[in-house]
């Protein structure tokens, strides 16, 4: 039985969701694997997985029918540089395949084909009954975001975007603004470039409902790299 009965907003308390991905060409990117690590995970209290692609999605929730799953589908698209979850069609997918919630780019950036947020956000409400989470960069396009009806905002493209390309994540510097400035009955996540417990501790006590950790976690492709390139200087 999925989740999806349940009033999103209220499923944020001070709490841990674990990102569960694998970059293309990974042997971490099977189904099968990705759906362990999510269960690992969710046994050991993580309240909820973020999952990109509607395999992954349906694997993990074939695996842990109870899960809380925020899905998502990263996609390339000549004409944009927005790539998560851009557009209806990747919308309808990941919902299809059993998401709770579904993650979008929130950000003031082009979409793919001229696809427009406000429409988009308007349409997955309306049509699919879903929970959104906006993954924005910046405290204005967080406060658009609500605004057209977004349940969840996201830090996750501090430090992705054009206009943000200085800034180097955690997003310190917006998780007060954002919550001092979102409604209160919008959750507020903290998403990229958590590192440690302590991190995660920090952004709750900043302002953040919960803490999306990914890389820290389950990133092993990017953790093992990172530690063969330290160790040979």
């Amino acid at each position: 039985m999925s989740s999806k009965n349940l009033s999103a907003p209220l499923l944020l308390p001070r709490s841990l969701i674990v990102s569960v991905q694998a970059p293309e060409g990974s042997p971490m990117r099977d189904p099968d694997v990705i759906a362990a690590m999510a269960e690992a995970s969710l046994r050991n209290g993580a309240i909820g997985v973020r999952l990109e692609s509607p395999e992954h999605i349906g694997a993990v929730r074939r695996r842990c029918p109870k899960a809380l799953i925020i899905g998502l589908w990263k996609r390339s698209f000549p004409d944009s540089a927005v790539y998560i979850t851009p557009g209806w069609r990747e919308i309808q997918e990941v919902w299809s395949a059993g998401a709770d919630v579904i993650a979008i780019d929130a950000t003031a950036r082009y979409r793919p084909g001229g696809q427009e947020l406000a429409a988009l956000v308007q349409r997955a409400q309306n049509e699919l009954k879903a929970p959104l989470m906006a993954d924005v960069d910046c405290l204005s396009n967080g406060l658009i975001a609500a605004a057209l009806g977004c349940q969840w905002v996201g830090t996750t493209l501090y430090g992705y975007t054009e206009a943000t390309a200085a800034e180097r994540p955690p997003a310190w510097d917006l998780l007060k603004p954002l919550r001092q400035q979102l409604p209160a009955t919008t959750g507020l996540i903290c998403e990229g470039g958590i590192a440690s417990a302590a991190e995660a501790s920090r952004a709750l006590a900043e302002g953040a409902d919960a803490v999306v950790v990914g890389t820290a976690i389950t990133g092993v492709d990017l953790q093992v790299a990172s530690y063969v390139a330290k160790i040979k200087g």
